[in-house]
């Protein structure tokens, strides 16, 4: 379960729709997209983390990880999601439905990103149905994309079925395209042809 996942996680779950099985027993790794996703901005791609209670030097279950509400994280973050898509095609349409996690306290890091996920896959219009683990089991049979998503793992090298396809950003012209950016940044700029995106950056790898 990740923050405002970036596509290539996406990707994965239009790929494996209608059903997918969602992580729910691992031990919270620090560093990776569970409390942290990456935005395209004017000055270019800025990283924001979600602060969380005490885990250094402790093996706690992700589902027990708590959320650090010392800092104004919430408002933070919020103004570099404005600052970065008020400009963009979709952003007014998806606000509302966006500002509420910046307003509401959630006690949870799982419960926050439970949440937004299953908000971004509505938005997407993306039909899945998710069932959680009742054990954490080190490999699976079936696809398992869980060392595979990381932003310390350069999807290129590790991961040949994801081939990000190229889409608007209200800041390409100036700094380039911005690959693998948070579902956010697709859903911005793309609106309901996110899903289509995502089926490409699958598609495009199957040759």
């Amino acid at each position: 379960m990740a923050y405002w996942a970036p596509v290539q996680y996406f990707t994965k779950l239009a790929a494996a729709a209608p059903g997918a099985l969602l992580e729910r027993h691992e031990h919270y790794v620090k560093q990776s997209y569970r409390n942290r996703c990456q935005i395209a901005t004017a000055n270019g791609v800025l990283a924001l983390i979600v602060p969380v209670v005490g885990t250094r030097g402790v093996r706690t279950p992700v589902r027990d990880v708590r959320i650090d509400y010392a800092e104004p994280w919430q408002r933070h973050h919020w103004r570099a999601i404005e600052s970065a898509y008020r400009s963009s095609p979709f952003f007014e349409y998806y606000a509302d439905d966006m500002r509420p996690f910046y307003e509401r306290k959630e006690s949870f890091l799982f419960d926050l990103n439970e949440r937004i996920l299953y908000l971004a896959l509505d938005l997407i219009g993306l039909k899945i149905t998710m069932a959680y683990t009742h054990a954490y089991i080190p490999a699976y049979s079936a696809p398992d994309f869980r060392p595979v998503i990381s932003p310390k793992r350069p999807y290129a090298q590790h991961d040949p079925q994801f081939k990000p396809q190229t889409y608007y950003q209200v800041f390409a012209p100036a700094n380039g395209f911005a690959a693998n950016m948070s579902i956010l940044d697709l859903l911005c700029n793309e609106g309901p042809n996110a899903l289509s995106v995502l089926r490409a950056s699958v598609a495009a790898c199957a040759h």
